[in-house]
């Protein structure tokens, strides 16, 4: 079923916007800073997969889930997007523990402090 890897990446992708919303943990809180990490990262990586590419580390397997276009031999439309969700991810999971470590570190000083 071609296009069900780009759709769940899609729904994926999705998932975690609506937790950073709920929680304004990336985009929600620092729109501007998240874009510019997402798209850094997104360059960043699709640069290392030219480079895995080019000395032949990296190939693209046949799979019946990829639309089919290739935006370079052996670079599926499918990978910057997976990259970009990648990006986000670790975004929003890091300001996520962030958060929650912050959380507890208050809590342990008010239980001392008392």
């Amino acid at each position: 079923m071609p296009g069900l890897y780009l759709a769940a990446i899609l729904v994926s992708a999705a998932g975690v916007a609506l937790l950073d919303r709920r929680w304004r943990l990336a985009a929600w809180a620092a729109p501007g800073r998240t874009a510019a990490a997402v798209g850094i990262g997104t360059v960043f990586f699709v640069a290392w997969d030219a480079v895995g590419i080019a000395t032949g580390v990296f190939v693209k397997g046949d799979s019946p889930l990829l639309i089919g276009i290739d935006l370079a031999p052996h670079l599926p439309l499918e990978e910057p997007f997976f990259l970009a969700f990648l990006c986000y991810l670790a975004l929003v999971l890091h300001a996520g523990a962030v958060r929650a470590l912050g959380r507890r570190t208050q809590r342990l000083d008010r239980q001392g402090a008392t």
